[in-house]
């Protein structure tokens, strides 16, 4: 079928109200990006990791991929892509068939392998802005191997849009693509950096609003990361039900419940603990530690 006839066949099946049509993503020939040139663009990376586990303490990187791309932050467009980096690099230990069974990535592709430290290192430094698909994740392995990643702002697509308010109740890469018609091949690194590139170019669904323009005036607001120190073990179900989570101390940080709030409502969160959580109402072993873009989701973060 040439590309004509497919696109009448898609248009025909769209008219129907009966299907919906899935393209797979090529950034290559995609018309969404701005394209015209400006004075003094910002540089952006969308990056995305597959790793031998989930504890950046002892698992590894086995797999990056990185597509650096122009932008103008006056506008919030997109320009154009610049660069891709893809890369394997061997752990040093056998994959477990866990690892292989969600990545795709056998022992046979990273062995011997091992990442460009010098042009990963470039795109780091020409960076404004890195964004992933789960930042709290890929930051705190990106910064072991590459310190150099600590010096730049990060943003997350997962976390700070409000997909809720759009009415996507699931935050998922491959389930955000499905909704604006397309699909990658999930779960390698280089292709999950593009998808992240693909619905940064879209729209919210409800408000209309781009949906890179949402995460450019979100990424760099400064929070209050919140620990309810010594709360009462019967509160626990309280404090979940507001948004609290559970940090065994096992990685830093407190040992307590926590909740990240922007820093306006820093107040208003210590009220609330003081009504609802601490006997009467002292919350002096409360800590609360303000983050911005150059920590948040860091190792550093705690």
């Amino acid at each position: 079928m040439n590309p004509i006839e497919a696109e009448i066949a898609v248009t025909g099946l769209h008219a129907t109200g009966d299907y919906m049509v899935l393209r797979r993503m090529n950034l290559s020939q995609d018309s969404r990006f701005a394209g015209k040139v400006i004075a003094n663009p910002r540089i952006g990376l969308c990056l995305d990791t597959e790793t031998t586990g989930l504890n950046p303490a002892c698992d590894k990187i086995i797999e990056l991929g990185i597509v650096a791309f122009q932008y103008d932050p006056l506008t919030s467009g997109i320009i154009k892509i610049i660069g891709r980096y893809a890369g394997f690099e061997d752990p040093g230990i056998p994959l477990s068939a866990e690892t292989t069974a969600i990545t795709g990535i056998t022992d046979e592709m990273v062995s011997g392998q091992s990442f460009d430290d010098a042009q990963v290192c470039r795109l780091a430094d020409q960076a404004s802005l890195v964004i992933a698909h789960n930042a709290a994740f890929d930051r705190k392995f990106v910064e072991a191997r590459f310190p150099v990643f600590s010096k730049v702002p990060w943003g997350c697509s997962m976390t700070q849009v409000d997909w809720q308010a759009e009415r996507i109740s699931t935050r998922v890469l491959e389930y955000l693509l499905f909704k604006f018609g397309w699909f990658i091949n999930a779960h390698r690194a280089l292709d999950d950096a593009e998808g992240l590139l693909g619905i940064l170019l879209e729209s919210l669904p409800v408000s209309g609003t781009p949906i890179f323009k949402v995460l450019l005036e979100r990424y760099d607001e400064v929070s209050a990361k919140v620990c309810a120190v010594g709360a009462p073990f019967e509160k626990k179900d309280v404090l979940k039900q507001r948004g609290y989570r559970w940090n065994d101390g096992a990685q830093g940080g407190c040992k307590a419940w926590w909740i990240s709030v922007p820093g306006d409502m820093e107040r208003e969160e210590l009220a609330w603990l003081a009504n609802e959580v601490y006997p009467r109402g002292i919350t002096d072993s409360v800590e609360i530690t303000r983050v911005d873009a150059l920590d948040r989701f860091s190792i550093r973060e705690r």
